[in-house]
């Protein structure tokens, strides 16, 4: 499939949106990190907001590249210890 559907940018948001929420209440396995932690947070957000914008005016190609940033940083704050998540189906851990 070579095509952004709205069925597929649901299914993004949806477990973006997941994951995000994860993270935030997730601990943090390098408490001497927590100013990238909240950066990490910051920059997620951003995207996932930019994301949002996109596809409330019919850009779903930009929300969905959006929404990959997003999940690039949740999954790379996640790899690096910033959130203590251990859910594979959410973020590329465990």
């Amino acid at each position: 499939m070579n095509q952004i559907t709205k069925k597929k940018l649901e299914k993004y948001f949806s477990i973006t949106g997941e994951a995000l929420d994860a993270a935030k209440v997730s601990g943090n396995r390098l408490p001497e990190m927590q100013l990238q932690r909240e950066d990490f947070l910051d920059m997620i957000e951003r995207y996932y907001s930019d994301a949002q914008h996109f596809a409330k005016n019919a850009d779903d190609v930009n929300a969905f590249a959006a929404l990959n940033y997003a999940h690039g940083w949740l999954d790379a704050g996640a790899r690096l210890g910033l959130f203590d998540v251990h859910d594979s189906r959410l973020f590329t851990v465990d």
